[in-house]
């Protein structure tokens, strides 16, 4: 994935030459997306399994939307059986996030993976905040009309991270949120590199103010960094950790990088599910249970330390 800090440099130097409203918006979203249908390694051999979904859905503005996205897990066998949107970051399409989707699925969610428009199979288009917001809403309630006894967890890692906070800010049948390698607002990420100091702030149309939005959620949030993710400094994931107001807890995976936390904090991982969410460990072969109680009961708040397992990182996707 390339730095971000472009995306700062780039901005600054729009910023005193005074470009054009219109062509810096479809600039920054072409720079925070990195829209492509690239992915990395066997695609083939990494999606091995999963099967593809198709969502279609008319957009507000009237356009007809197509996703494409891949699912991987068996038929939900009881109500307690947890399902997951999975919601990726940025220039890979979903299948560059086979190895991450199959660590949840390991985990014992059945995953629905998509890709927003402009990425793989999906319409064709320059994707916005606006068009990915569309594109996660229209595929929450494809899972919703499908699953509709399930409990319905969203996941975002990076860019996914935001997309998914604003998601479970705005809907109210989710059992948890969790995000991975995420951020607090486009301009705080901006901020924290070289040309962070320069006045970019009024001119970001992208905005993606996760901060603000997370005090809206009303499920219980995992928010998990890695100590060494040298993308999304991890004081921005602990900042969005201590801004939720609801059931919470923030995992620090020491070692972990933007793309290896999740298989380094495996452990963690689990951990932390079973906590705050309840889930049973999984048998061979079969899925995980979550037993918590349904979304709107009260339990124990707080954020409760994980004890940290480190083990050797893998390649992930984005």
């Amino acid at each position: 994935m390339k730095r971000w800090s472009l995306i700062a440099s780039v901005l600054s130097f729009t910023v005193l030459v005074g470009a054009g409203c219109s062509t810096l918006d479809a600039q920054q979203r072409e720079w925070i997306f990195q829209p492509s249908d690239l992915s990395w390694g066997n695609t083939a051999e990494m999606t091995a399994g999963m099967d593809d979904v198709w969502i279609d859905y008319r957009a507000p503005d009237g356009e007809d939307v197509k996703l494409h996205g891949l699912w991987l897990g068996e038929a939900p066998i009881s109500r307690d059986t947890p399902v997951m949107l999975y919601l990726h970051g940025a220039r890979y399409n979903v299948a560059g996030s086979a190895p991450r989707i199959r660590r949840m699925h390991e985990l014992g969610f059945s995953v629905l993976a998509i890709d927003y428009r402009g990425f793989g199979k999906s319409t064709k288009t320059l994707p916005s905040e606006e068009s990915a917001r569309e594109d996660a809403r229209a595929a929450w309630n494809w899972l919703a009309a499908k699953y509709p006894k399930q409990r319905r967890y969203i996941f975002g890692h990076s860019l996914g991270g935001a997309i998914g906070i604003d998601l479970a800010s705005d809907v109210r049948d989710e059992s948890g949120t969790i995000v991975e390698g995420t951020f607090t607002s486009i301009s705080d990420v901006v901020s924290s590199f070289k040309w962070g100091w320069l006045p970019f702030k009024p001119f970001i149309t992208q905005r993606f103010e996760s901060l603000a939005k997370v005090k809206s959620i009303g499920s219980p949030l995992l928010v998990v960094h890695g100590s060494n993710d040298t993308l999304i400094n991890p004081t921005l994931g602990r900042k969005l950790y201590e801004a939720a107001t609801g059931q919470k807890m923030f995992v620090l995976v020491e070692g972990g990088s933007h793309h290896s936390t999740n298989s380094v904090g495996e452990a963690q991982y689990r951990a932390a599910l079973a906590q705050l969410f309840q889930m049973k460990e999984r048998t061979p072969g079969a899925p995980a249970l979550a037993t918590g109680e349904p979304h709107g009961l009260s339990r124990p708040t707080g954020g409760v330390a994980v004890p940290q397992a480190v083990k050797p990182p893998q390649p992930l996707g984005t």
